[in-house]
């Protein structure tokens, strides 16, 4: 697999009849972005098909690679939210500068699609910009659940701990999935 975040796995017959209604979310709720990795509380506002939102100009515009960085975040992260995974992953894709919350939701989206392996390292790579990101760690962890390795959960779980408490919603989730493993 590359290392670069460029090279995403994405199916070939994934096109722009997927992508552009994947720019123009417009049923997610404000609670999906409100949840993790420090986005805004609000949702962006609807746009017709074939558009999407521009924060900088506040105005919903065509599809095009002015579209910032931050709008193609919010938007990938809320697909993804949305079980839309490889419509996240096509946004995700168009992300010139990948942040950890870029990285993070490509891994989640892989992880979600049954890409467990290509997903782990994505989050490796956003904690190592973030290494303080309770979500990533949460989402790293199902990752390792999922693969078999608990004793690498349950490292995360600690991990998870020291960042936010054993009360947050990261720690929980993981320790219920890991226990749900072992049951």
């Amino acid at each position: 697999m590359p290392s670069g975040a460029d090279c995403l796995p994405i199916p070939r017959r994934l096109s722009m009849k997927i992508l552009i209604p994947a720019l123009s979310v417009v049923f997610l709720s404000s609670a999906a972005f409100a949840a993790d990795t420090g986005s805004s509380t609000n949702a962006p506002p609807e746009c017709p098909k074939g558009q999407v939102w521009d924060s900088s100009q506040k105005k919903c515009v065509e599809k095009k690679s002015g579209v910032s960085d931050k709008d193609l975040i919010a938007t990938g992260r809320a697909l993804a939210k949305s079980e839309r995974y490889y419509e996240a992953l096509e946004v995700l894709g168009l992300v010139q500068n990948k942040d950890p919350v870029a990285l993070t939701y490509i891994g989640y989206s892989l992880r979600k699609s049954g890409q467990t392996e290509e997903a782990i390292g994505f989050y490796h790579q956003a904690l190592a910009i973030d290494p303080s990101n309770a979500d990533t760690r949460e989402y790293l962890g199902e990752g390792y659940v999922a693969s078999g390795k608990l004793d690498l959960a349950k490292a995360e779980l600690k991990k998870i701990g020291e960042i936010c408490g054993t009360k947050c919603e990261q720690y929980a989730l993981l320790e219920s999935a890991i226990a749900s493993a072992v049951n």
